[in-house]
């Protein structure tokens, strides 16, 4: 059986923002947050050289969605789902 701690530190580390964007992949699910909220869930379809823009694939039953385009200036965070 695994320590407490060791459980706990690993569900932090998935639930924590992602500072470097560079280091998504096309096909990591994440969420976008803003403001505390998710106000978006996806894939990632791409993330630009210098890691400054997200392209997501967002998720849902409705079908195909059009891409969505994130800025890190605009001050959204992103965690891996």
């Amino acid at each position: 059986m695994k320590a407490r701690g060791a459980v706990l530190s690993r569900r932090n580390a998935h639930s924590a923002a992602v500072s470097n964007w560079k280091s998504l992949q096309a096909g990591d699910r994440v969420e976008i947050i803003k403001h505390a909220h998710v106000v978006a869930a996806g894939e990632v379809e791409e993330v630009s050289q210098s890691g400054n823009v997200l392209w997501l694939v967002p998720a849902g039953p409705s079908g195909p969605a059009e891409k969505e385009l994130f800025l890190k200036s605009d001050g959204v965070q992103v965690r891996r789902a």
